[in-house]
């Protein structure tokens, strides 16, 4: 009897091993004794998860959870066991410190003992290191992203449109900037296990990433979207640091441009990177945020902010409320507060 055959308007079917029914290849489970399609390949993915649990590598264990989430019918009891232990991995990797980030003197050595003496400045010293450790790591994330064709492409596609439009100083710089801020969400969705697809830009709206994958909960949405602005945020930075040094127009208006632009992405509507922070927070969450923007309004004057308070206002008033989360609370306030402060430069005209 062959494996194969037709279902009854044609379209290709398999037959169930469980009560030989005709299964269309597009089905989870068999419509007559449910039995779950991919039943082989769970089991594995639930050894190769469990299996990555057991050794530590929380990001692996949820890469195959998300995998086997995808095998089976939303509405199943798999489905939300399974998504039960993503929502549980997810926040296990909250708890869980960077590696790099938690890296200290090793107690004990030699080069501890060292430091000992030295007081404040050995302390500095080390965390000095601690930054540059940090910056390469992220850079080799950033260099990998550049080895994808399409992001490459598009991105000197736009390149062009903005060399046009500004120069090719000012062009480098912003594409730069929001290079920097797309590869913030996909380090976000690379440390949750989350499948997407490198950046790609677009030239005059910017820049996407595409998530193959959805996170599970507001929680994780919230940290995938925030990280765009936070690492922007740091490039901005960076650039405010290059103008203080040099007094340099052009990095000034770098500085200026970037900052406005993490801002904009923190409207907290629809699928912008603001609207899914918004989505984790209560309701008092939500007003905190607004009155964080209202402050922020007049102490920088910067208009933009007038569209933020507006939506942020809409969604705390809605029916609707989040769960609640404080650290997207922070990380949304911290970011308007020091974004709108740095769109407070005076952005230069710019030539060739």
């Amino acid at each position: 009897m062959p494996e194969a055959t037709l279902g009854s308007r044609g379209a290709p079917a398999a037959l169930c091993p469980g009560c030989l029914s005709q299964v269309p290849v597009a089905f989870l489970a068999c419509p007559a004794c449910h039995r779950l399609v991919h039943a082989d390949t769970l089991r594995q993915l639930a050894g190769e998860a469990d299996a990555a649990a057991a050794a530590g590598d929380t990001t692996a264990a949820l890469r195959h959870w998300r995998r086997a989430l995808e095998l089976v019918p939303p509405e199943s009891r798999q489905s939300q066991q399974i998504g039960a232990r993503v929502a549980a991995l997810g926040k296990g990797l909250e708890t869980q410190p960077d590696p790099i980030a938690s890296a200290g003197p090793p107690r004990g050595t030699r080069w501890a003992r060292v430091l000992a003496p030295l007081g404040v400045a050995g302390l500095l010293l080390w965390k000095f290191k601690f930054l540059v450790v940090l910056a390469l790591s992220k850079l080799k994330l950033l260099l990998v992203g550049l080895t994808k064709a399409k992001t490459l492409f598009s991105m000197l596609l736009s390149f062009g449109v903005y060399w046009t439009a500004w120069g090719w100083r000012f062009a480098a710089g912003l594409l730069l900037a929001m290079y920097v801020h797309e590869m913030g969400h996909v380090a976000a969705l690379r440390r949750l296990g989350i499948r997407a697809t490198a950046p790609m830009f677009i030239p005059g709206l910017g820049a996407f990433v595409r998530m193959e994958q959805y996170p599970a909960d507001a929680h994780e949405d919230a940290r995938v979207g925030l990280a765009g602005p936070v690492w922007g945020l740091a490039a901005a930075l960076v650039a405010w640091g290059v103008w203080i040094a040099t007094a340099s127009p052009l990095w000034g208006a770098i500085t200026r441009a970037s900052a406005w632009i993490n801002l904009f992405n923190l409207l907290p509507v629809w699928q912008l990177d603001g609207g899914r922070g918004m989505r984790a927070l209560s309701r008092h969450e939500r007003w905190g945020l607004a009155a964080v923007m209202a402050v922020a309004l007049v102490a920088t004057g910067e208009g933009l902010l007038i569209l933020l308070l507006i939506a942020a206002v809409v969604r705390a008033a809605s029916r609707e409320p989040g769960p609640g989360d404080r650290r997207a609370l922070t990380e949304f306030a911290v970011l308007v507060a020091a974004l709108a402060a740095l769109c407070t430069i005076q952005l230069p005209e710019l030539g060739g």
